[in-house]
């Protein structure tokens, strides 16, 4: 009896089927008897999947089709000048940690919220709010280190607040909070003072202040930035918080001790508390509008700054040749997004979407290059093992792309290079691996469409390598769901060998994703990861002042450069060896700490 349903059921797929076949317009008909046979429909009792039927009409078959994939080309990497990357990675890192202490030169510029709700923490020498703008911690681990005496009979007040309502802040990306003149605060010298002004890196009083005043046409309650930690400058203690407590602590004692070990430990707890967020999501308590987003690297927006940025690392980047033109359009640009009323964007997640193509690719590609790097060249077994898992891995990132009609030609690379007249035949998983994401958005602000070039842009070149790889391989013979060749070839293997390390190193590079920066081998339970973070181990001397009981601690803004190691009352400045290039190290959580803990108190 389950045989006439299950018959009735293929004959009304058959029927379907055929009539779609009869229905078709001629080119596509002949499009398909091309697949299966001139002027004859497919074999009779073989049903099409849905992908056959919609990769036979709706895709690029005949040749004067391909002038579809004429900018898809697998030999074209992106321009010189190109800078969707940048953004890409830059906004990928927003409000973490460790990220953007490894590239401390911000580009970025975001309008963002802090919710109802949100406790604040100031460590200062008075029990009182302060009267004008000043500076709050989101961790008490951070704002503990400015809960300072004057003298002797001071003691340490610990200032918690409460935001009550949603505060309208400004996020400059990078290490924002570093009080040095190398790119730190070139995107606040510019919404300050309209200039790039390295001279003026410890104004910190004049700096909030002029912020605050520019901030105040907006009712911008506060700007967010990142050193140890994060930090909120708020612009009225009395407008959008309330004083939640003010404690009169005994921290004073240990932060005062001349006791290495207590100086350490208040000094790596507050890096520590940083270390929290170092990671996506980051630090949650704020909320960007990447709607609103002003970067520097935007070339539309800030031409000016391409030629300046050409040959260096990405590190080096600064805005100090910016053109007043480009200051005036950036500020206005600002100016708009901050005034723009509330939904007035697609609503798009754009973290969301670009921490989908990170968290695709990021595992997968340094899999590649771990296996890339396994190989023992002398061994054929060992290059023909590892060749076959790369090819896996590769196909696995293409497999949602690859269509049932995609055909390799049967070529011998050892008369002929895998070049791009030879993958032609893959030139399409190449642009539908790098369309989906994108294809069909619109409606965007002018900030979305900056966002939307750079994911175009980055999984345009991740897909091209990836399948320029994989096309490789199927050629070579690695590929083992294509066919192509029976017997592989020891010289053809161990060149794509050669060639998949150089592109997936290549690819990398220009990526330079932070996730991969890592400690390797894994800290053991008594270590965190680390890497040099402002202001331990960075040049920051002051005349010598001798140690006393009751010495006063400098403030931040009390710092100056150098590049020398030199006293600083108790104890000595140690510089970090990679404090300009920061490389992530274990370090201990006990004491005896990483000696640069005790160079501040």
């Amino acid at each position: 009896m389950l045989w006439t349903p299950a018959w009735c059921t293929f004959a009304g797929l058959g029927a379907l089927y055929y009539a779609s076949w009869v229905g078709l317009p001629d080119c596509s008909r002949q499009s398909l008897a091309r697949q299966f046979g001139k002027d004859e429909a497919p074999v009779e009792g073989r049903l099409l999947s849905l992908n056959e039927i919609c990769c036979a009409t709706d895709l690029p078959l005949a040749d004067k089709d391909n002038d579809a994939l004429a900018d898809w080309q697998l030999d074209k990497p992106p321009g010189a000048n190109s800078t969707g990357h940048f953004i890409f990675e830059t906004v990928s890192s927003l409000l973490q940690h460790w990220p953007n202490t490894r590239m401390r030169n911000g580009h970025n510029i975001v309008p963002g919220t802090i919710p109802p709700g949100t406790l604040l923490y100031r460590g200062t020498w008075s029990p009182d709010l302060p009267p004008g703008p000043g500076w709050t911690a989101t961790d008490p681990e951070h704002s503990i280190l400015f809960c300072r005496k004057l003298v002797k009979e001071d003691a340490c007040w610990h200032l918690t607040l409460m935001s009550m309502r949603t505060l309208k802040v400004v996020y400059f990306d990078g290490s924002s909070a570093a009080k040095a003149p190398f790119a730190t605060m070139d995107t606040q010298d510019i919404i300050a003072w309209g200039a790039v002004q390295p001279g003026r890196s410890l104004e910190e009083m004049n700096r909030i202040e002029d912020l605050c005043k520019w901030g105040r046409q907006y009712s911008v309650d506060g700007f967010v930035r990142m050193e140890m930690d994060f930090e909120i400058m708020l612009c009225n203690f009395t407008s959008g918080v309330r004083l939640v407590s003010s404690l009169n602590l005994a921290g004073s004692v240990i932060l005062m001790s001349n006791t290495s070990s207590r100086r350490s430990s208040r000094m790596f707890e507050a890096m520590y508390a940083g270390s929290w967020h170092n990671h996506y999501p980051g630090e949650t308590r704020i909320r960007l509008d990447l709607s609103g987003l002003v970067s520097f690297y935007d070339t539309e927006l800030v031409p000016s700054l391409v030629s300046a940025r050409s040959g260096q690392e990405r590190r080096d980047h600064r805005l100090l040749n910016v053109s007043r033109e480009d200051v005036a359009r950036v500020r206005a640009r600002l100016g708009e997004v901050l005034t723009r009323p509330t939904g007035q964007s697609s609503g798009i997640d754009w973290r969301a979407m670009i921490r989908v193509v990170v968290d695709r690719y990021s595992e997968r590609l340094e899999f590649v290059r771990y296996l890339l790097n396994s190989v023992d060249t002398n061994d054929w077994n060992s290059v023909t093992d590892y060749a076959i898992k790369t090819q896996v891995q590769l196909r696995n990132m293409l497999v949602p792309y690859i269509l049932v009609n995609t055909t390799p030609p049967s070529i011998n690379l050892k008369t002929k290079e895998a070049g791009s007249g030879t993958l032609n035949w893959a030139r399409l998983t190449y642009k539908l691996c790098a369309t989906t994401h994108t294809e069909v958005l619109d409606d965007l602000t002018s900030s979305e469409k900056v966002l939307l070039s750079a994911v175009r842009e980055t999984t345009r070149e991740i897909c091209r390598v990836v399948t320029k790889m994989w096309g490789s391989g199927v050629l070579a013979g690695v590929g083992q769901f294509m066919g192509t060749v029976s017997e592989l070839d020891v010289e053809v293997v161990q060149n794509l060998i050669k060639m998949w390390r150089k592109d997936i190193d290549d690819l990398m590079a220009w990526l330079d994703w932070s996730v991969w920066v890592k400690c390797r081998p894994a800290c053991g339970p008594e270590e965190i990861c680390y890497l040099t973070t402002w202001p331990v181990g960075f040049p920051m001397p002051l005349p010598y002042l001798p140690y006393e009981e009751g010495y006063v601690l400098p403030l931040p803004s009390q710092l100056t450069q150098c590049k020398a190691s030199v006293p600083v009352g108790p104890p000595h400045i140690e510089l970090a060896d990679d404090w300009e290039r920061p490389q992530p190290r274990c370090t201990r959580r006990t004491d005896p700490y990483d000696k640069s803990f005790g160079d501040h108190p």
